[in-house]
């Protein structure tokens, strides 16, 4: 209550409901009333502003007309609360008063003819106040109450436990109180609900993951829960919820919370919950206001309205809104998450599910430059999956579930893509059954993951199995047939027929420049991949020349900046490499560079790739050492980015041992005794 030697006359506990506010404001005004520290305490539950008349009313009689009631204006609650508040700005006694559960600051202000009921700023009063509001225009200090710390609710439910003699698993009890989000009143009504009912902490959490169970089944009924508690935990925020929703831009708050209830508690980006899909399930679903006309049709919502709701959850706790968090800015406690779902009924909650999947694919960008945001995106999804699985699948799968999936393989994470699709085929051949062509894409993501985790033999095994199920489910001409003999013909020259995949290219663009003409990216593609695998076959020089008549058509259609056309210019830099150009190939991915920089950003894949094969180059035409100087710096890049066991990071490593020691050679050769360090040689 005192900072230093100034006292602070307002304090504001503000937090979320169940964090434990009124239980501190409960300890501190006992302990200053048993120390002798105050002459009169008041306690308001000053959930409206005619509980707040009343209880200073009554506070009025106790310090002006003990004896006489209605000289003290007991029979007018506004005249006898100005002559409560009139006393406590004049006296010399010490006072201290509670305001305890303000829900609205307007309860209070003197607006509309009525008076200002917050107490006055005496040197000897002191006032307190808790409230689920973190309006900027609250009076006092403002102390945020946030979750128990993990030590701390461990050890709350540890003493619980041990003074009914119960000493549980310790790991069990980590888990139950990471499983109950560290909040105080969960842990207190879960503790005693397990209690009651002699269960371990073990089942429990059993009970707790059991979606046929609500949070209402998991705590005490309201005759037994403990701590003078006056709500459960399910029923704790639905107030507050109810205020939010009545704030500016009214009715956006509950349905926005319905979304975020669907996404991951850690950090949502406000991209997500700001995008196309998100606005229009606003505008869909916002809360009737009571006065609006049902024959007018409601304005849309924008984006502006969109970010405003989200400070009204913020607000009234019920959400940590943090716009300088980049990618996480919305947090909501996992607890408020699932009270929120388990109050949608199933129709409702699969509707917000499929928004949240709309609502991630749109924001998802097409380049994944940034990798925060990427795995931003995949938590969410992850998240929204465990909650609504099924509604992802209806009637087909969604395309965030893809996604997802090659997001991580884009990154770099090749194995936990190869996992994610082998998961992915598993629940489209329940859902879908296995010749739908979800279920068939699902196969061609994990066939090609496969080989990119260093399986090409088994990827191109995999993609002729594929190929004859696509043959007899969608036909020859089908694109999705094409695009698996395209990978069919990929594997196959990674498998080491090069010259079996540059004849199966050939034959796969005359069908291609049939059935999808000379422009579509995908006959690009083919191109592209025909000139590289001639190359591989041994005709560098035909493989340049094919690469050199491809990019001006990409630019012309692709444009400059598309990752396809990025790759034949990387492409095409090789060859000119090999067919005794080292230069020339330098020069031209050092053109390329910077360009992928700019567009893909500086850890993509693609360009780190760029960057081993500049390394390469310009170690070729004669620059060993720096070659080595580059190789060592995106060692330590794919070190960070990839691993130090991805098998990109591998081969940098042995490419850098490799250019250190013909470094090595050249200074030797020429008289230089500097010492160099080096590995083996790689042939």
């Amino acid at each position: 209550m005192a900072g230093g030697e100034t006292a602070v006359l307002c304090q504001v506990l503000s937090g979320t409901g169940g964090v434990g506010k009124t239980q501190l404001a409960a300890h501190h005004a006992r302990t200053a009333w048993q120390a002798g520290a105050v002459d009169l305490l008041v306690w308001v539950t000053a959930t409206s502003r005619d509980a707040v008349l009343s209880a200073y009313a009554e506070a009025a009689v106790t310090v002006t007309h003990p004896d006489n009631p209605q000289g003290a204006g007991l029979d007018d609650p506004e005249r006898a609360a100005v002559r409560f508040l009139a006393w406590a700005q004049s006296t010399d006694r010490r006072w201290l008063i509670v305001l305890d559960d303000m829900s609205d600051p307007a309860h209070l202000n003197g607006t509309d003819g009525r008076g200002d009921l917050w107490p006055p700023a005496r040197p000897n009063g002191r006032t307190v106040v808790t409230t689920r509001r973190r309006d900027a225009a609250l009076p006092g200090h403002l102390i945020d109450v946030g979750l128990f710390t993990k030590g701390e609710a461990v050890d709350y439910l540890r003493a619980k436990l041990a003074a009914q003699g119960r000493h549980d698993d310790p790991g069990q009890v980590e888990e139950l109180a990471r499983d109950l989000g560290h909040l105080p009143l969960a842990l207190a009504q879960a503790v005693t609900y397990l209690l009651d009912l002699h269960l371990d902490c073990a089942t429990y959490r059993v009970r707790l993951a059991d979606r046929a169970r609500t949070l209402p089944d998991l705590v005490p009924e309201d005759s037994g829960l403990p701590d003078a508690h006056r709500a459960t935990v399910a029923a704790t925020w639905s107030l507050s919820i109810e205020h939010a929703d009545r704030l500016r831009p009214t009715g956006l708050a509950r349905p926005l919370l319905h979304l975020a209830a669907l996404l991951d508690p850690n950090g949502i980006p406000t991209t997500v919950l700001t995008s196309p899909p998100a606005l229009a399930y606003l505008t869909e679903h916002r809360t009737p206001d009571g006065g609006t006309d049902p024959d007018v049709l409601p304005r849309a919502v924008g984006v502006d309205d969109a970010a405003d709701a989200l400070r009204c959850l913020h607000r009234l706790s019920l959400a940590d809104h943090t716009p300088n968090t980049p990618h996480q800015e919305v947090r909501v406690h996992n607890l408020v998450q699932r009270a929120t779902r388990e109050a949608l009924n199933p129709a409702a909650r699969d509707m917000a599910a499929r928004t949240c999947a709309d609502a991630l694919y749109e924001a998802w960008p097409e380049v994944e430059r940034d990798t925060a945001l990427g795995q931003a995106l995949r938590a969410n999804t992850a998240a929204l999956t465990a909650h609504a699985a099924d509604a992802l699948w209806q009637p087909d799968g969604h395309p965030v579930l893809f996604h997802t999936g090659n997001s991580l393989g884009r990154t770099g994470l090749v194995t936990a893509a190869r996992t994610y699709f082998q998961d992915l085929h598993t629940t489209a051949r329940q859902n879908l059954g296995p010749d739908h062509p979800d279920t068939l894409a699902t196969r061609a993501n994990l066939a090609y993951w496969r080989g990119e985790a260093g399986d090409a033999a088994g990827a191109a095994t995999a993609f002729a199995e594929l190929l004859a199920d696509s043959l007899r489910v969608l036909g020859p001409d089908h694109p999705d047939t094409l695009t698996t003999r395209h990978d069919l013909a990929y594997w196959q020259g990674e498998a080491g027929d090069a010259a079996g995949a540059a004849t199966a290219f050939a034959e796969l663009l005359a069908d291609s420049l049939r059935v999808l003409g000379p422009d579509h990216p995908d006959t690009l593609a083919i191109r592209s991949h025909l000139a590289r695998w001639r190359g591989r076959a041994g005709d560098a020089a035909g493989a340049a020349a094919g690469l050199a008549e491809l990019l001006p058509d990409q630019l012309r259609i692709l444009g400059p900046d598309h990752p396809d056309t990025f790759t034949t210019r990387g492409y095409l830099a090789f060859w000119r490499g090999r067919v005794g150009d080292a230069a020339g190939a330098a020069a031209g991915l050092a053109e390329l560079l910077p360009d992928q920089l700019r567009v893909l950003g500086e850890d993509h894949p693609s360009t780190l790739i760029t960057r081993g094969n500049l390394a390469q180059w310009r170690g070729r035409a004669g620059d060993a050492a720096g070659a080595a100087a580059d190789l060592a710096e995106l060692l330590e890049r794919k070190e960070r980015v990839l691993g130090p066991d991805h098998p990109h990071t591998h081969a940098t490593r042995q490419m850098l041992a490799f250019w250190r020691d013909r470094a090595g050679e050249d200074d030797r050769a020429s008289g230089n005794d500097r010492l160099t360090t080096g590995g083996r040689r790689v042939q």
